[in-house]
Parts: structure tokens; C-alpha cells; sequence
């Protein structure tokens, strides 16, 4: 089981020579999920060497160009390889009319079914959960609706100590509720503890991605304590004010969302196109949050590995 984060896309508004726009491709348990499909976000996954196919579950922040431009030719490039097995797309109701239509128009039959889950933009709301993890999606502030969204695994099973086991007089059946963590009863009626037989749970994981937006304190609840932040970081403190009239946030005020948040990593990305590099991003952070890094195209950030 892994939990990985690869950076796709790092760059704002159009792509460079050195930056693609915004996509993120997560790979948490053999569950493989896309949040936003920039522009050419098909060339990653394959330079990257990732499985295209994989992928079941695409998140779309909200409906800036950069952001979803990619998808039509994402949806259409698994079509012609033949792909049989469904995906949903999660993002804001207008986005299903405008991918159909771009798909439909050339009068080519899919293969797989797309489901188009509209989001709401009001409260945090869990939109998929199964026995290993929840993805929740969460409001921001900027200048058209968007999300963000939050991976999070679920609480992980005990680990059976075989030793320990061995010649307990323990049955097969046993096992499963030795990992759920519940105690044993014997036909004879004795009691067995089941922290005698396991070992503690692995740790589990969680990871938020926060898309375009202002600096906006109501979204800290969503993303309390997790292991790893994706939060833009558009400008520099030079260009506060830019940031302030195009609801976008700073590096320091991503750090200082960071540092409130008290999560333990933080990624900065979506870098405005006028910046040669990301120094003065990442000093300006870690003034406020030391454990901070900047992403590139290609970056991957192993959970468990923090």
C-alpha cells in the first residue's frame, strides 16, 4: 500500500517550457484519482511514466481554463486506447454540458461511461468513500466557485503478531476481529485481549489540495492537522496587492494558512508566469512555516515516507 502525490502541473494561467498548468495525480492504495486537468495534462501522466488507465477518479477544483482544459483530451485520448471501465468527474454542475458537448460533436462513441458528480459549494461534503479511504470536497474563495478537496485514509486494522498467535489455540475466523481490535471469546467462555495477538495499526494518512483562492480562514477547519498541504501560491509578497484583486494568495499567506492549520507539510504551487524561479516563494514561507517546499513538475510526495 502506498500513498503518493505527483505534481503534474505547478504553474499558473498558461503553460511554459518549465511549468504545465494544475493536475495532481494521487496514487492512495491502489486507488488512483486526477484533481484538475490542465492543458496537456495527458503529456504529464505519460512523461511522468504514470498509468492513464488507472485513474477512476478525476476532482475539477472549478472552471478556469488552467485547470480543466486538459480533460476533453484526457477523456477522449483513454477512449481511443479502448478503455472499458467507467470514471466519474467530480466539479461544478455547469462542467458536464461543456465536456459533452466538446466529446459528442465529433459523433465518436465511448467506449466507458463518464458520470459527472456535481459539487456544491457551501459546506465541506464527503463525495466518495469506501472501506480504505474519504475524499471530501470543501468551498474557497475566489473569483468564480471552487473547491478544494481532502484525501484522508480511513483508521487502519491491527496487525496480527503470527507468534504471538501460534499455538494460542486461536482460530482462522478469529483473525478478522483481532484486527478490528476486538477481544476474543473462547467456546469455554475465556476472554482473549486482542492487544496480545496484534501489533498497533499502521499510521494513516491525509493530504488537502487547496486550488486557487484569497487567503480565507474558514477553510481551515477541512484541513486541520493533515500530513500534507497543496495550497497555491501565486505571488510573492511584491505582489501583494495583485494578489488581493485576483483572489489569489501569497506564499506567506499560504504559510500562515499552513501554520494555523498546524499541518505537517506544506506544498506552494501555482507560480505566476513572471517569476524566473521560486526563491523568493519559499524564503518568504518558511519564515512562517519551516517545513515548507515548492512544487516542480514531476515532484513526488511519498506519505509515508514524511
Amino acid at each position: 500500500m502506498s500513498f503518493n502525490v505527483t505534481i503534474l502541473g505547478s504553474g499558473a494561467a498558461l503553460p511554459t517550457a518549465k511549468r504545465a498548468t494544475t493536475a495532481q495525480y494521487i496514487e492512495c492504495n491502489n486507488r488512483y484519482i486526477l484533481i484538475d486537468c490542465g492543458e496537456g495534462t495527458q503529456n504529464q501522466i505519460r512523461k511522468f511514466g504514470l498509468k492513464l488507465q488507472k485513474i477512476s477518479h478525476i476532482l475539477i477544483s472549478h472552471l478556469h481554463g488552467d485547470h480543466f482544459f486538459g480533460l476533453p483530451g484526457l477523456l477522449s485520448t483513454m477512449n481511443l486506447l479502448g478503455r472499458n471501465q467507467g470514471i466519474t468527474v467530480y466539479g461544478h454542475p455547469e462542467l458536464e454540458t461543456l465536456i459533452r458537448g466538446m466529446l459528442e460533436v465529433g459523433k465518436n462513441k465511448m467506449t466507458f461511461n463518464v458520470d459527472f458528480v456535481p459539487l456544491q459549494y457551501k459546506d465541506e461534503q464527503v463525495i466518495f468513500e469506501d472501506k480504505i479511504i474519504t475524499i471530501s470536497s470543501f468551498p474557497l474563495k475566489h473569483r468564480i466557485e471552487t473547491c478544494g478537496f481532502k484525501i484522508q485514509e480511513k483508521p487502519k486494522e491491527f496487525q496480527l503478531d503470527s507468534e504471538a498467535i501460534k499455538n494460542s489455540g486461536l482460530l482462522i475466523q478469529h483473525y478478522p476481529l483481532l484486527k478490528k481490535g476486538e477481544n476474543i471469546q473462547l467456546e469455554n467462555g475465556e476472554i482473549r485481549n486482542f492487544e496480545d495477538y496484534t501489533f498497533p495499526p499502521k499510521a494513516s494518512h491525509s493530504y488537502a489540495f487547496c486550488s486557487d483562492t484569497k487567503p480565507y480562514q474558514p477553510l481551515i477547519p477541512s484541513i486541520t492537522n493533515v500530513d500534507v498541504l497543496y495550497h497555491e501560491a501565486t505571488f510573492t509578497e511584491a505582489d501583494v496587492e495583485r494578489a488581493k484583486t485576483t483572489f489569489h494568495s501569497t506564499a506567506k499567506q499560504a504559510a500562515s494558512i499552513a501554520k494555523t492549520a498546524k499541518v505537517k507539510k506544506l506544498i506552494l504551487g501555482h507560480f505566476s508566469t513572471r517569476y524566473e524561479n521560486t526563491e523568493v516563494h519559499l524564503s518568504e514561507a518558511k519564515t512562517i512555516f519551516e517545513n515548507t517546499i515548492c512544487a516542480e513538475d514531476g515532484l513526488i510526495v511519498n506519505l509515508e515516507k514524511l
